[in-house]
């Protein structure tokens, strides 16, 4: 389904943008744009099984809904801060550089499930 692939070719793009971010040490931006990739490749997901999707940010949510094991549901469990705490200055939440490392390995790890789930 061309909706699919859309949804996952954005949610790759969004995983690259993080690792750009990383390598520039903009770790906040770094740390959202997994989130974010995270969030697209999940709403794939559910986009190819129900053709629909939750408006919501929560990853932990968002994978329940997709089937997800438990390895995945703690992965999105430590992406899912990062949609407020690198957006809002009154969070104020600083990344660093292994914080954000962290974060780029359980997105590509969420992404790698997706994947497989989806046989691409």
């Amino acid at each position: 389904m061309e909706e699919v692939r859309q949804w996952l070719a954005k949610a790759e793009d969004e995983y690259d943008t993080a690792l750009v971010n990383f390598k520039a040490k903009k770790y906040f931006s770094s740390a959202f744009w997994c989130q974010q990739a995270a969030e697209k490749g999940l709403k794939a997901l559910l986009i190819s099984a129900t053709r629909r999707f939750p408006k919501i940010h929560d990853l932990v949510q968002l994978a329940k809904s997709g089937g997800a094991p438990s390895n995945i549901l703690e992965l999105c469990s430590k992406l899912n801060p990062a949609y407020t705490a690198a957006r809002y200055p009154d969070f104020s939440k600083v990344f660093s550089s292994e914080e954000s490392e962290v974060l780029l390995n359980a997105s590509r790890e969420v992404l790698r499930w997706i994947k497989k789930k989806l046989k691409f």
